[in-house]
């Protein structure tokens, strides 16, 4: 992987971890496309990292309650404060995605980044955030309540953790599935979004060290590959603060309708270009090919 190889892979990460359209599925596209190596599992979960510090920018004022009152919860055995509560729907909502992630590593690795998975991931989640979106506008029409963040039930969290969990699939979209589960449970659509980037802080980090320890021998293996990763990281983490401020301000005013038609466009045209022989499904080299 050249320098501007590994910048162009954090613009991409940074645009795409937040953005309800698979980030996951984008780091196999993108090289796909441009007949580059597959950057790997390892490295694309690594890179997140950045964005997670961008996550802890934006909410930073967020985290200065939720982070005491949960650890003054631990101590009193009380849950008695709304941050607490949320702090507590963050940890529980964090359990899924490490319990399956960690049993079906070896499918997360291998045959699920299959470009025909993606495809099809890409696809499914469309049209169940299509199902989500028709709940809420008609939530909107009989003026029905949303939840906000200080609002949240067990249950809510449970529910979004476990649609967390889907995300290892490629192509599914760890903040689609969230956002489309808040959406399920009542939140608002902002709401859905700012509690789905809070969750990603536990999932995130945890998948981030993992990968960093267990491939750094080929991650950091020479002075090119720490300085790629460091590159790819830190644009990762600039792009996706802008990632979310973009996010949480469009979801105020907007639906999630354009990433349902994106989603739905590039799942069709990666199936058609796979049918085509132009691009080969799982990853290799070349990842591209004519016919």
């Amino acid at each position: 992987m050249s320098l501007w190889q590994a910048v162009v892979l954090g613009v991409v990460q940074g645009l795409t971890e937040f953005l309800p359209i698979s980030s996951t599925a984008h780091l196999r596209i993108v090289p796909a496309l441009l007949d580059w190596p597959d950057p790997g599992a390892g490295f694309s979960a690594v890179i997140q990292i950045g964005t997670l510090v961008a996550v802890f920018a934006y909410f930073w004022r967020d985290l200065t309650h939720i982070v005491p009152a949960t650890l003054r919860s631990m101590a009193t055995r009380r849950i008695d404060s709304a941050d607490a509560r949320l702090g507590w729907l963050m940890a529980i909502g964090s359990v899924p995605v490490v319990v399956c992630g960690l049993s079906f590593k070896k499918y997360i690795e291998g045959p699920w980044r299959s470009l025909y998975v993606i495809s099809a991931s890409m696809i499914a989640l469309a049209l169940v955030l299509l199902l989500a979106e028709w709940t809420v506008r008609r939530r909107e029409r009989s003026g029905g309540k949303f939840k906000e963040l200080g609002e949240l039930t067990w249950f809510d969290g449970l529910a979004v953790g476990l649609a967390q969990a889907l995300a290892l699939i490629p192509g599914s979209s760890r903040s689609g599935v969230t956002i489309t589960a808040g959406l399920f449970v009542g939140m608002s659509r902002s709401t859905a979004a700012r509690f789905s980037f809070l969750l990603s802080l536990p999932a995130v980090f945890g998948a981030g060290v993992y990968e960093l320890y267990k491939e750094r021998h080929e991650l950091l293996g020479s002075q090119d590959s720490i300085i790629n990763l460091l590159a790819s990281t830190v644009v990762a983490g600039v792009v996706g603060y802008a990632s979310i401020a973009f996010l949480v301000g469009y979801l105020k005013r907007h639906s999630t309708g354009l990433f349902i038609i994106y989603r739905l466009a590039l799942g069709a045209l990666l199936l058609y270009l796979l049918q085509q022989g132009i691009l080969l499904s799982q990853s290799g080299e070349p990842l591209a090919a004519s016919r």
